[in-house]
């Protein structure tokens, strides 16, 4: 890249040990940005802060767990005194299957990892003085019937009226939007494609599945001031998937 728009600026990145958080990790430090990353797992989160650079650092653990924000925004406030993004990514969806068959507890827990803790990290970042703006990764699964996880889809429509909430009580100082990739590359939607990825892919005009720098992109724009007055949309980044014709 050869701009650099995020000079001198401070993001968090949840679940960003691999795909489409890695990347956005990446095309900020590409921009000139620090990035504080997390994940789940203590190596893979050490794997890719090493391939970051001097410009990333990670915290290691689940989403979920206050104690976990809580080291997270003691690690920011300590290293770098400021915060100036969030981008909420982490998520989970542990089943497939009708959704008549979905067991309840697991259905609360994509709640409390795909919602809950999202506006957790935002409410605590914004007590730890966030300055700018949130991105929220959520999912083109919202935006109609996804058979076999629609549970998963549930909770990203929920996230996306939760950007619409927080747009509108933290203007106008900080902006909220979100994003609603459909199918990714990575390996948390391979049993989306695997197998079966050119029939996938014909059901993009583009013809293609998405990778996870397609989603890199947009997302560092509206973190950015080239975004300076949007707040409160989100953005469907599908390939063309949602312009299919209906006749």
């Amino acid at each position: 890249m050869t701009t650099s728009r995020f000079a001198e600026t401070v993001t968090i990145v949840t679940g960003a040990s691999r795909g489409i958080g890695l990347a956005i990790a990446e095309r900020l430090i590409a921009e000139g940005g620090s990035v504080i990353i997390t994940g789940r797992n203590q190596e893979a989160l050490d794997e890719a802060v090493a391939g970051l650079g001097p410009n990333a650092s990670g915290v290691a653990g689940r989403a979920d767990d206050a104690e976990h924000r809580a080291a997270v925004f003691a690690h920011v406030a300590e290293r770098h005194g400021r915060l100036d993004h969030l981008v909420n990514n982490a998520g989970i969806n542990p089943i497939y299957g009708p959704i008549v068959d979905v067991d309840t507890g697991a259905a609360r827990k994509i709640i409390d990892v795909n919602v809950i803790a999202s506006l957790d990290w935002s409410r605590d970042a914004v007590a730890a003085g966030l300055s700018r703006s949130i991105v929220n990764i959520s999912s083109a699964s919202a935006l109609g019937a996804s058979p076999g996880i629609a549970f998963y889809g549930i909770s990203k429509a929920a996230l996306m009226n939760l950007t619409v909430q927080l747009a509108y009580e933290l203007a106008p100082k900080i902006r909220v939007n979100a994003v609603a990739p459909a199918v990714v590359k990575t390996s948390f939607a391979r049993a989306l494609y695997e197998g079966q990825e050119a029939e996938v892919s014909a059901a993009y005009p583009l013809g293609r599945l998405g990778e996870p720098e397609d989603i890199a992109g947009p997302v560092a724009f509206l973190l950015s001031q080239d975004a300076a007055w949007i707040t409160g949309q989100t953005v469907p980044i599908d390939g063309g998937g949602s312009i299919r014709p209906i006749l």
